[in-house]
């Protein structure tokens, strides 16, 4: 029988189990994939964890918070096995990209044909399958700070997920990039056009160093004190910093709060017209979608502790 992974209640990885589960059937406007690859996200484990923050009831659908326990997995690729009569455009046998999707760490899951994008013949299952919440953040938040050919723009948590793809995305603009991150992991930021700024003490100062005619935008994806405080002393309209994580300071500090929470900019329709163009350029080899680890279904729990250890760059992969 199909397997999807869920948890038994709030907690730690360990809360995370298998369980068996009929296929599911299509909505009437909708499909079935058959999963090949999952995308693990740090907003997964938060939200079982307790960590994540309260959700705008119209997006928790979306989010997968809509039940008692949240529903895991907001990103997959797969192949179409079943759809609604009313699926315009979607066959069964289509090798699809699906996001956003509730669910998807399972063999099977439900979607709406509006989360289905073609997967490019080219791009392999695992960048497909972790391509698009990342890749979609990223283009959402350069969106929201306006960068363009010209900006220097830093880029805090330059080897995560969302920063390896924010670092692409904003060269490709034309912008100089700086990112912050490990020494470990300065080479890979530079073979991706990026100026890599070790994080830390000092790091203001060795920010001012690296873009002596000042930065112009910051996109805050790591959400600590440091990268908030680095921001707003260094880019002087601060309707040209983004933060997609970190606390309730950066609300006070002016600045632009991108999430599915009251208030915060969710980006529904700039995600949305992003995703085609995400795929195109994954599938050509243009943007890189870096792969930690993969995964089978059954040792979620073990990628999960591998991700909020957080010590490799790239994304991680549960495959069924």
């Amino acid at each position: 029988m199909p397997r999807t992974v869920r948890p038994t209640a709030f907690g730690t990885p360990e809360v995370l189990e298998i369980a068996q589960t009929p296929v599911p059937l299509p909505a009437t406007d909708g499909v079935v994939v058959r999963v090949r690859a999952a995308g693990v996200n740090p907003i997964d484990w938060k939200l079982y964890s307790g960590a994540f923050h309260t959700v705008d009831d119209k997006h928790k659908d979306s989010a997968g918070v809509a039940g008692a326990l949240p529903r895991l997995g907001l990103e997959c690729a797969g192949v179409v096995t079943a759809t609604g009569p009313e699926a315009s455009g979607a066959r069964v046998g289509d090798e699809v990209i699906v996001y956003p999707a509730t669910g998807a760490y399972a063999d099977y899951v439900a979607a709406p044909v509006t989360s289905l994008i073609p997967k490019p013949p080219g791009l392999p299952w695992c960048e497909a399958g972790a391509l698009m919440l990342a890749g979609t953040t990223a283009a959402h938040a350069l969106h929201a700070t306006a960068v363009e050919e010209g900006d220097t723009v830093l880029v805090h948590g330059g080897s995560g997920g969302v920063g390896l793809m924010a670092v692409q995305l904003a060269a490709d603009l034309g912008a100089t990039v700086l990112a912050t991150a490990a020494e470990r992991n300065h080479e890979l930021l530079r073979g991706l056009g990026a100026i890599p700024v070790r994080y830390g003490a000092g790091l203001l100062d060795r920010v001012r160093a690296a873009a002596p005619d000042g930065v112009t935008a910051a996109v805050d994806c790591v959400g600590t004190d440091e990268a908030l405080d680095t921001s707003v002393q260094l880019v002087a309209d601060r309707r040209r910093i983004a933060s997609i994580t970190g606390t309730d300071r950066r609300a006070a500090a002016g600045i632009k709060v991108i999430g599915n929470g009251p208030g915060q900019d969710a980006g529904v329709d700039v995600r949305r017209a992003a995703r085609a163009g995400l795929a195109e350029r994954a599938g050509q080899g243009g943007l890189r979608v870096l792969i930690d680890a993969v995964h089978p279904l059954e040792e979620a729990a073990r990628a999960h502790r591998a991700g909020i250890d957080g010590h490799a760059p790239g994304k991680l992969v549960l495959v069924p």
